[in-house]
């Protein structure tokens, strides 16, 4: 294989991944971007989405739901709000993230008083969650949304 990186994918809960890597698609906040070894340091911010890395052993999908991406001269690190391999999302996860992300954005536009900034946040934020687990398979169709 190729040069390769060191990827760690954590949340506060634990670590979800560590291992050498080719290149680690994230789902940023201003785009999809792509790390591959002796890329430039950056970090950047997370949006609702799915990491996809190409690793020794193949690939693989982490769904996250937000957070911060930090690659540097050794790899990336992804430091997830939440997170779980895509084998191990379910209908359930999926429909407390959306619960979730429809709390915020009710809360959001009821203290925004028509102020469009933090409902407008919040609403991307809820079709983020919604698109995130189309792309696992999942539904997010949600009737008391």
């Amino acid at each position: 294989m190729a040069d390769l990186m060191q990827f760690d994918l954590v949340s506060p809960e634990r670590r979800v991944a560590s291992y050498k890597a080719s290149a680690v698609k994230v789902p940023g906040t201003e785009g999809d971007m792509t790390a591959m070894p002796n890329h430039a340091p950056l970090i950047t911010t997370l949006r609702p989405g799915v990491v996809h890395v190409d690793g020794e052993n193949g690939s693989d999908e982490f769904v996250v739901t937000g957070g911060f991406a930090q690659i540097t001269d050794e790899g990336i690190s992804v430091l997830a709000e939440e997170s779980y391999h895509r084998d191990e999302m379910s209908q359930e996860i999926l429909d407390r993230m959306l619960a979730d992300a429809a709390e915020k954005q009710r809360k959001a536009v009821e203290a925004s008083h028509n102020d469009p900034g933090p409902a407008d946040d919040a609403a991307k934020l809820l079709a983020d969650m919604m698109a995130m687990g189309s792309h696992v398979g999942l539904s997010a169709d949600q009737s008391n949304l």
